[in-house]
């Protein structure tokens, strides 16, 4: 039986998503603060569809293939978190430093809701394929849009960043399992 080390997977996935992320805050810098909930929304849906599209065609016309954006999915859920947390700007307010860290406080709710939810599921999303993440996490956009669409206003339903939360861990899972597809 084969032993794994979830937390260890998480982190270092976590950590190439974070590399991403830090180049590209010197290359764009912080021009994300502008964007709206509702405008994060909708670039998940952006990544999440061009997975889909990909896993259901079989073939992709643009050299990139679905870890990049499992990847965008993780980096634009923790954004999202973070402009959930800090309001929408009308200019990059934020240094690049802080933005980090506002990074790291996302990522490391997002490793320990993860180790809760899988002390409880006892790795149940190990014996999931990949496109049953990549479609979780659709659902998971539409239940957001209709989230946004109520003002926030729901009866019963976790909120906007709990889905937030969920999509960026269902994107980790992907891409551990893609991790080791290429691995064996």
């Amino acid at each position: 039986m084969t032993q794994y080390d979830t937390q260890k997977e998480f982190e270092e996935v976590m950590h190439n998503c974070r590399d991403l992320f830090e180049k590209k805050l010197h290359d764009y810098g912080t021009a994300w603060r502008v964007m709206r909930p509702e405008t994060m929304t909708d670039q998940l849906y952006i990544k999440a569809a061009r997975i889909r599209s990909l896993q259901m065609k079989g073939c992709a016309q643009v050299d990139e293939g679905i870890v990049p954006e499992f990847i965008g999915i993780v980096n634009y859920s923790i954004i999202a978190l973070i402009q959930l947390t800090k309001g929408v700007a009308d200019t990059e307010d934020l240094p690049v430093d802080e933005a980090l860290k506002l990074y790291d406080d996302q990522a490391h709710k997002a490793l320990s809701l993860m180790l809760k939810k899988n002390h409880d599921y006892n790795e149940a999303w190990r014996g999931m394929r990949v496109s049953s993440y990549a479609d979780l996490i659709f659902m998971k956009i539409f239940r957001t849009k209709q989230i946004e669409a109520l003002n926030g206003k729901t009866l019963v339903s976790e909120g906007i960043a709990a889905n937030y939360m969920d999509m960026l861990n269902y994107a980790v899972f992907g891409l551990i399992k893609l991790t080791i597809e290429n691995e064996e």
